[in-house]
């Protein structure tokens, strides 16, 4: 039997009754005032109202209650007022005359609402799947709107309830989804302005708070749609040991059961019995992977229930009441709980014993049950969620599409089989930073495209990079011979640049896990549009990454003459520095500024902020071995040994690095590792790791080692910092000097301090004796290298090269004038006798970064 303690509202939350201080109400309407912003409204014919939890309702108990006041006219019509919200309501069936809400602090033209108002202005949410589609689609509405308000209609899901019995039968998981009692008003007005991470906040409490991952899912996934065997997946993770590319999932695609059945019995799509010819020894197979550093999903259609040739048939059949004698088809029927109990408890529970760790959801049947008003999506991943957390050992985890706001408790998102083009890779930074507006802040695309479209090396070389700084980074592929994605199928320069795209995030895990635990415990994704923070900027592709990082992707072709592409970047006010190269970007005297900026193959627009500061899991960690004896470390996810920091210059920063000890959400040990510049002082101090148990924890040692390395190798990597004198530099362990190791690294203008083993427990202050400077942009030598590269007539370049050289910046204006003397040079009919367009562009970058 499934375990019942999972399902039940408390497990969930859930806290479904609104406080009786928040209600207002007649005999068929009822208004309950949850926040200053947040106003819940219900009409009922029959005068009975829901309080019980739904699919994207289920803690209505916002506590304090806030100020309000209530005004009931002589003429029957109440007021109620908030500091937010004056709300005018007749007491009649809801109607654009008789209720409209007036927002105090708008600064739209139109700050006044009337039921019925189309949600114009919307800046949009999410959608259900990006199945085959090439470039955009529309998106559901979300919490933001440049308006100032949203609502989200609850009148038409289901009621999750305490159940002993559904249909007469024992209900096996103590609550269930039942469709709500005669038609009825239930809909949520969200007026927050631009108060747009409160609204967010509010939305979380109200709907349920984005769960904690565990730390594999934040590497690398390889999935595929192919007909691997066992041999032949070994081989290929060995080959990406071997190659250095690390990856922390396995998603195995339909073809590990058997797809080739009689059609009398329907499709294969559906099938739980292990394909043996591919896969002789399944539960060696998945150890296999496990010992190799890798979580396994396995990809699930389960439509067409239990077929009596599945090798689970017997047990399957009896679980579900079935005599098996019979050969009867045990149906899939998400609505009932017998037939959900024998699908998880007979049929995947052992699976999962043998070493399956999560399951990929792949549901394509449509949003209609058999009980009114019910997704069957949202069930199933309600359900397998939860049910997920069976084995104590394990957080919970699924993995499937977008069932509608409240999805964000059932992480990951699986976003459906793009199309490969610059269409569809132009839509994806958009549609997850958007996605962030209805709370779903997980979503996993398939980077690199899935299918149909074409072959272009630099789309796939642009679409790693982009899956590098995306939620989860999952590769997929379809099964076509001319569609792996396999670094080694592509030219040098892409391959290199994959790579390299995959190591960093790999490398980023220790920052991912902690915007993994402020997604969780702050209700603040790791993606945000850019607007959630900073007012101005108009780059919709543009969005922040954690707390640190804003990313601006490549999002079309190389210019061919300046063999580099654009993207438009805006910066917030501040000094912003280049992650890659530590190049300074100068908002500050501006209110934020828009640039175009140019890149290689080799990476990406992504900046740091002055005082920022990135752990990373240092490569120390993973030292290559022989040929034949692969250092299998490289997939690991451990609390590494050593840890790589990330520091820019220019301002005070502070960051927390967050670790744990892997248990499930509520039995945690988090151990805090501060880690502060004060770039007045010239300063840079880790303070000492601190345990930190969640409440209610028993038992927990102090001892931050038992959880983290005892000790660690730490390197502070100062980039876009001049260089400095080591002897001026001291580092002290605990108030004692300690040695270090210093290098400059001109190209990335970077100070590399090396420490050794140093206790965790230790405060560890490196003082610049001097007062540091950000590094001067090297205005001549960026110059030189781009026209090094640009695809030009020699002599204008060396005519551009002489203006750099003598006017600076200066030469931008006196570039455009240059030509090629008359004459037939045999050249290539793409090329221009006059200095390309592109390479001024580029060179501006250069000249006008830091004016």
């Amino acid at each position: 039997m499934v375990d019942s303690r999972l399902f039940s509202l408390e497990s969930m939350g859930a806290h479904p009754r609104m406080c009786e201080g928040s209600v207002v109400q007649g005999d068929r309407w009822r208004i309950g005032i949850l926040t200053d912003a947040l106003i819940r409204f219900e009409w009922s014919d029959t005068g009975v109202f829901v309080d019980d939890a739904t699919t994207m309702a289920i803690n209505r108990r916002f506590e304090p209650v806030p100020d309000y006041t209530v005004t009931h006219n002589d003429d029957g019509s109440w007021e109620i007022e908030t500091s937010e919200l004056r709300i005018f309501y007749d007491g009649q069936p809801f109607s654009p005359e008789g209720l409209y809400i007036y927002m105090k602090h708008s600064g739209a033209q139109e700050s006044t609402w009337h039921y019925g108002d189309e949600q114009k202005g919307n800046l949009g949410g999410t959608t259900r799947t990006l199945d085959q589609i090439d470039g955009s689609t529309a998106l559901d509405p979300g919490l933001i709107s440049k308006y100032g308000w949203a609502v989200i209609d609850d009148s038409r899901t289901s009621l999750i309830r305490k159940a002993d019995k559904v249909g007469g039968k024992p209900n096996p998981f103590g609550t269930w989804v039942f469709p709500k009692e005669g038609p009825s008003q239930d809909w949520y007005f969200f007026g927050y302005n631009q108060k747009i991470t409160e609204a967010v906040k509010d939305f979380y409490h109200l709907s349920g708070h984005t769960p904690l991952l565990p730390r594999y899912v934040l590497g690398n996934w390889w999935s595929r749609y192919h007909r691997y065997s066992q041999d032949e997946y070994e081989q290929l993770m060995e080959r990406f040991n071997h190659e250095g590319i690390p990856f922390t999932v396995a998603v195995i695609d339909m073809d590990w059961h058997l797809v080739d059945i009689d059609p009398n019995l329907g499709s294969g799509w559906t099938g739980y019995t292990w394909n043996k010819e591919l896969f002789p020894n399944p539960k060696d197979f998945l150890h296999w992977l496990h010992d190799h550093g890798m979580r396994t999903t396995l990809s699930l259609h389960p439509r067409d229930g239990v077929r009596s040739f599945e090798e689970p048939y017997e047990r399957v059949a009896r679980a579900a009441g079935i005599d098996p004698a019979s050969k009867k088809t045990v149906e899939f029927d998400v609505t009932s709980p017998v037939s959900m109990n024998a699908y998880f408890d007979a049929l995947l529970h052992p699976m999962e014993e043998q070493g399956v760790d999560f399951w990929w959801i792949d549901w394509q049947q449509g949003s209609v049950a058999k009980q009114k008003d019910l997704d069957p999506l949202w069930l199933l991943n309600h359900l397998h969620y939860l049910d997920s957390a069976h084995m104590p050992e394990r957080r919970p985890l699924t993995f499937s599409r977008y069932a509608g706001p409240g999805s964000h408790r059932y992480p990951v998102g699986f976003s459906g089989d793009t199309v490969v083009s610059w269409k569809s890779l132009r839509f994806q930074p958009y549609f997850t930073a958007m996605a962030s507006n209805i709370g779903y802040g997980w979503w996993s695309h398939d980077i690199g495209g899935h299918m149909f479209g074409y072959r272009d090396e630099e789309l796939e070389a642009r679409w790693y990079q982009l899956g590098t700084f995306s939620p989860i980074n999952r590769l997929h592929s379809s099964s076509s011979p001319f569609n792996g994605k396999e670094p080694w199928n592509f030219r040098v320069d892409v391959a290199q640049s994959m790579v390299g795209a995959l190591r960093l995030r790999h490398a980023l895990i220790p920052y991912l896990y902690s915007m993994n635990r402020r997604a969780a415990y702050e209700d603040l994704p790791l993606v945000e549009p850019m607007y959630w923070h900073y007012s101005g900027g108009n780059v919709p592709t543009q969005f922040m990454f954690g707390t640190e990082l804003i990313v601006s992707p490549i999002l079309e072709p190389a210019d061919r003459a300046l063999q580099k592409a654009k993207a438009q970047v805006w910066f917030p006010h501040g000094l912003w520095f280049d992650w890659f190269d530590g190049r300074h970007y100068d908002a500050e005297r501006k209110n934020g500024r828009n640039m175009e900026v140019w890149r290689g193959l080799d990476r990406m627009p992504v900046f740091a902020k002055a005082g920022g500061i990135v752990p990373l899991q240092s490569h120390n960690d993973h030292k290559g071995q022989t040929d034949d004896d692969y250092d299998y470390s490289l997939n690991t996810v451990e609390n590494p040994q050593g840890l790589d920091l990330r520091i820019f210059p220019g301002d005070d920063g502070h960051f927390t690095l967050w670790e744990d000890d892997g248990a499930p959400q509520g039995r945690i040990t988090w151990v805090r590792t501060d880690l502060d510049l004060n770039w007045k002082e010239g300063k840079f101090t880790i303070s000492p790791a601190q345990v930190c148990p969640e409440e209610g924890a028993a038992g927990v040692s102090n001892d931050p080692g038992l959880v983290v390395p005892k000790r660690r190798d730490w390197t502070l990597t100062f980039r876009g910092l001049a260089p400095v004198d080591a002897s001026r530099i001291t580092v002290l362990s605990d108030g004692q000097a300690v040695p270090f190791s210093c290098t400059y690294d001109e190209e990335r203008l970077s100070l590399i301090v090396s420490l050794r083993s140093l206790p965790c427990t230790s405060q560890i202050d490196l003082v610049f004796n001097d007062r540091p400077q950000v590094a001067h942009n090297p205005m001549n030598h960026d110059a030189l290298q781009l026209l090094q590269g640009a695809q030009m007539f020699y002599f204008t370049k060396e005519q551009a090269w002489d203006q750099v050289r003598n006017l600076g910046v200066k030469a931008v204006s006196a570039l455009h004038t240059l030509e090629m003397p008359p004459g037939d040079y045999g050249e290539p009919s793409w090329f221009q006798s006059h200095m390309p367009q592109e390479v001024i562009r580029g060179l501006e970058e250069i000249f006008l970064r830091d004016q």
